[in-house]
């Protein structure tokens, strides 16, 4: 039911963005798609994320895990039209998502990150160097939001996975390519999330955040003298 109900959602969502540039509309109409393709897979595909860490959410777990699945799928929602270069990032964050899904035996997420990795290779091959729209860039993010939304049932940091592979390598990518080139943009990016891909398979979470967290402060301290200065 997972898989039929998530092919729905996905078909919404694309709909719904195609009509929304065709005509011009509101984006609040993008973001009404959004929230009946999440509400799809809530309440029908039957995933929701009801406890934290042994603490139950409640009369909170419908709009939760709804906050979480817009909030994601989201992040690859780029204005600008991007070059299929920038489809390295999703890859590399499905094939986190479907390794941890094989160690964790959720066969759901596993398989579908993978066929998600194949059609985007195939995609890659049949665009070529044609720039991406905004439905194929926004498809991938629910897609991604979903799998990472049925991984957080059973365990929460599995929520770093789409955080340190895709959001954070992505805003590298696109504060990046305008003072660099794209290739090289997406290189640094790239490596970041295979970084942070790698580390979390070989140490613990709560050390990679402690790491991120220190290099963020690092980063922001840095920018108060001119000499350090990047931003």
């Amino acid at each position: 039911m997972l898989y039929f109900t998530l092919l729905i959602g996905l078909f919404l969502v694309i709909m719904t963005t195609k009509l929304t540039q065709k005509f011009k509309l509101s984006s609040i109409w993008l973001i009404v798609g959004q929230i009946g393709a999440s509400l799809i897979i809530i309440l029908f595909g039957d995933l929701e994320v009801s406890y934290i860490n042994q603490i139950e959410l409640g009369f909170l777990t419908i709009p939760y895990s709804l906050l979480f699945l817009v909030g994601f799928t989201n992040v690859m929602n780029i204005e600008q039209e991007q070059q299929p270069l920038i489809l390295l990032l999703p890859c590399i964050s499905l094939l986190c998502l479907s390794t941890a899904a094989l160690i964790m035996g959720n066969s759901f997420v596993s398989i579908s990150g993978l066929f998600a990795v194949l059609t985007i290779m195939l995609c890659r091959s049949v665009l070529g160097g044609k720039v991406l729209g905004r439905p194929f860039t926004i498809s991938l993010g629910f897609v991604i939001a979903v799998l990472s939304l049925s991984l957080l049932k059973f365990s929460f940091v599995t929520i770093y996975i789409p955080i340190f592979t895709l959001a954070l390598p992505l805003a590298i990518y696109l504060f990046l390519q305008n003072k660099i080139t794209s290739a090289q943009s997406m290189i640094i990016s790239a490596s970041v999330a295979v970084l942070f891909g790698l580390l979390m398979f070989v140490i613990p979470f709560n050390v990679v955040w402690y790491m991120v967290v220190g290099a963020t402060v690092i980063l922001a301290i840095s920018q108060l003298s001119s000499k350090y200065r990047f931003i």
